[in-house]
């Protein structure tokens, strides 16, 4: 799991049925300095699967690969990376 900042959503036209309700972000996962507020600590952004309806700026916790389809058991779901958490703040 890393900790990411949404930076933007994603617009879809179609999707897999089993995608509906929920959204799609901009997420750019950060590193020890990143979370000190240094551009240094960006690395490139992924998009990542969000039911819990994370906003510009706010801080996820996101699980990725075969975790992050994880939570959806015994169903599944064609993602790569999900949103599990919303993060209030992080102390270093």
């Amino acid at each position: 799991m890393r900790i990411m900042e949404c930076i933007g959503k994603v617009t879809l036209s179609k999707c897999h049925p089993s995608l509906r309700g929920a959204s799609w972000k901009v997420a750019v996962p950060l590193l020890h300095d990143g979370l000190l507020g240094k551009e240094s600590g960006r690395t490139e952004p992924i998009v990542v699967f969000d039911e819990l309806g994370a906003g510009m700026g706010h801080l996820m916790a996101v699980s990725e690969s075969a975790e992050a389809a994880a939570p959806f058991h015994p169903d599944t779901k064609p993602i790569d990376a999900y949103n599990a958490a919303i993060l209030d703040h992080v102390n270093l």
